[in-house]
């Protein structure tokens, strides 16, 4: 099957991942010619997909278009050319409107009643405020007092574009959920850990979440889905504060990170039961094992003179080119753009186990190998505060 991916950055690296585990040929669409998905394609194509004359000439054979871009503009021209040619398309338009923007998925979780922190004036400093636009970390900011928060985006940062909630610590959740013809299936629940920025720099799997607390949070996955009729993949990421959780983020598109975790933990491959989904108009039959479950580390580092650091995947994606690599430094693979001349590099590390137990020792050696390889580096692994300081008038 031929699958052309539409963007070469983090999604598209984890599509293209994916879809060349399963056996499909990847033709990669951007606009920019040194993109880090580059080295996992079969076939590059550079063009702007707003030139509608281009696609016909290049995508007109292709089986399925993936999108893994967040243009609003890029992703309309490409719906319209799709539909209007006949050709299969995963995207959910109505869905994504919904999930790109913060503010309209905040009226949406209030509409449905969905468990989220609550949001500033109705809330305690500190608080966290993002962007309504853009996803992951970028942007984010955290204010411990309302005339910090005044002074840097405004007196009314709602209509200035931003979500004010306040500042929850805990542990984060992920969870991706797929629905066709009106049937949710909800895949494994995978922990997030993040870096000093609030960027995930590591994913873990299965989730040491207990069993009940597992089926809530999957519960209340397909609920929103449900709500949003959804036509297609999404992410739901979710803090458990005070024994709730709270849904911090919704995407309708697919993920990165832990859709390639979820692949090594318990066999699950995101793209094939998508591409199921999309091309027969089916029922998501694909779920996941509860047992039987390999413990999966997925983990950025970045390796410069002197340093290596546990990054966000924000790291990887400034990156050029990559390529998988096998038993790289006893991990079982790494998505790297390492050479062994270069001087700096990133990888995305993925070190199994039976359990996470065994998981945490095959990961810990594989960085006492980058170590040594690297010689006399400092090692270093932030982590977000546990809660910032007490706001002071």
């Amino acid at each position: 099957m031929k699958l052309a991916v539409i963007g070469g950055a983090l999604q598209g690296v984890e599509v293209a991942y994916l879809a060349r585990k399963v056996g499909f040929e990847v033709i990669l669409v951007d606009r920019k010619p040194m993109v880090p998905a580059l080295g996992l394609c079969d076939d590059f194509l550079q063009m702007d997909i707003l030139d509608t004359a281009s696609l016909d000439r290049r995508l007109g054979k292709v089986d399925l278009v993936l999108p893994a871009l967040e243009s609003q503009p890029a992703l309309a021209r490409l719906c319209a050319w799709a539909t209007s040619r006949g050709v299969p398309i995963f995207h959910d338009p109505d869905a994504y409107a919904v999930s790109s923007s913060k503010i309209a998925s905040e009226r949406f979780f209030r509409r449905y009643g969905f468990p989220v922190p609550n949001s500033w004036p109705d809330c305690r400093f500190p608080v966290i405020a993002k962007p309504s636009q853009g996803s992951g970390s970028a942007g984010i900011r955290i204010f411990l007092s309302e005339r910090e928060m005044r002074a840097t985006i405004g007196s009314d940062p709602f209509s200035e574009g931003w979500i004010v909630q306040e500042f929850l610590a805990g542990p984060t959740y992920s969870v991706e959920v797929l629905r066709s013809l009106g049937e949710t299936v909800a895949f494994q629940v995978t922990d997030l850990e993040m870096d000093g920025g609030y960027d995930c720099k590591r994913v873990l799997a299965p989730s040491a979440l207990p069993p009940d607390r597992i089926d809530e949070l999957k519960t209340l996955s397909v609920d929103i889905a449900d709500a949003l009729d959804l036509d297609g993949l999404m992410d739901v990421e979710a803090i458990y504060h005070n024994g709730t959780f709270k849904v911090l983020e919704i995407d309708a598109r697919f993920p990165s990170q832990t859709p390639i975790a979820v692949y090594w933990s318990c066999g699950v491959n995101m793209v094939h039961a998508l591409a199921g989904c999309t091309l027969t108009r089916s029922n998501p039959a694909t779920r996941s094992p509860l047992e039987g479950c390999k413990g999966t580390i997925l983990e950025h580092i970045q390796a410069g003179p002197g340093k290596l650091f546990v990054t966000g995947e924000h790291a990887v994606a400034q990156s050029g080119p990559l390529h998988v690599q096998t038993d790289f430094f006893g991990a079982d693979e790494a998505v790297t753009d390492y050479m062994p001349q270069k001087t700096r590099w990133v990888a995305t590390l993925i070190s199994t186990g039976a359990d996470l137990v065994e998981a945490w020792q095959r990961r810990n050696e594989v960085i006492s190998r980058i170590r040594r390889h690297l010689g006399s580096v400092q090692y270093i692994d932030p982590t977000p505060p546990e809660s910032p300081r007490e706001p002071v008038e």
